[in-house]
Parts: structure tokens; C-alpha cells; sequence
């Protein structure tokens, strides 16, 4: 049985207001899929072991990447750069099919997008971006 892929649980996280973008971030990365359009945009400071201690953002995404940015938000502080590469690579090989789902509540809430490739970008911007933006104040705050 196919599930909708604009489930309840999908719009429910999607209304869920992000955190408001930090005004002195150690990094900041902005992804957009250009496919749709979506944008969001991750600010980040890192504690002294290198793992997310605040976190911002700004999402400008469909009902997918804004629901996507809510799950980022809801686990990723206290992960460092490494569990955050690995979550953004997992969620980009079980979306394409090629990997088991990835160890991330929540997560399989987009399952019903797996066969719509269009909208697998929207899906992955914020841990792309929160990935990078983390390993970019990490680097930072190690060569201080």
C-alpha cells in the first residue's frame, strides 16, 4: 500500500517553526535544490569537542524540506561533524535506494518519497547543510 506523500505527520513538522538563525554563527552554509527551489539555511556554533551546541536557521523549502529541517533540528544538536556526515550520506543512499534506512528519529516518515527522485534534494538540504556547516566550525575552532 502506497502511503501520501504529504502525510499528516509530514505537515505536522513541517508547521513547526524553525530556530531562529544565531546572529554570531562559527559557520553558516546555504543549500537550495534546483530542482524546486528550496533553500534553507543553517547557522552554527560547536563546543569545545567539536559537536553542535546552538543551532539556527532559515528554511524557505515545500512541505518536505521544511519537515526535514524540523527532524535536523529536533536531533542533530550534541552530534559532532562525523555522526552528522554520516546521517546526511545514509539519508542520500536509503532515499536512492542503494542503503538501509538511516539511524535518525523520525526519519522514516519519508519513506513515501523514496520513489519520487524530484523531491529527494529538499529532503537532504538541511543535513547537508548542517553537516557542513558543523565540520566548517569545527576546523575553526580548532586552527584558534
Amino acid at each position: 500500500m502506497n502511503a501520501p506523500l504529504y502525510n499528516q505527520e509530514i505537515l505536522r513538522l513541517a508547521a513547526r517553526v524553525p530556530p531562529p538563525r544565531l546572529a554570531a554563527p562559527m559557520a553558516s552554509v546555504e543549500k537550495r535544490s534546483p530542482i524546486c527551489g528550496s533553500r534553507v539555511t543553517i547557522d552554527v556554533a560547536v563546543d569545545r569537542d567539536g559537536r553542535l551546541a546552538e543551532l539556527g536557521m532559515l528554511v524557505r523549502a515545500c512541505a518536505l524540506g521544511q519537515a526535514s529541517a524540523a527532524l535536523f533540528a529536533e536531533h542533530a544538536p550534541g552530534r559532532d561533524a562525523a555522526d552528522l556526515a554520516a546521517a546526511r550520506d545514509a539519508l542520500a543512499a536509503w532515499l536512492a535506494g542503494e542503503g538501509p534506512m538511516p539511524d535518525w528519529p523520525g526519519i522514516e516518515i519519508f519513506a513515501p518519497a523514496r520513489p519520487h527522485s524530484a523531491r529527494h534534494a529538499s529532503i537532504r538540504l538541511a543535513f547537508e547543510a548542517g553537516a557542513e556547516a558543523v565540520a566548517a566550525a569545527r576546523a575553526l575552532s580548532a586552527a584558534a
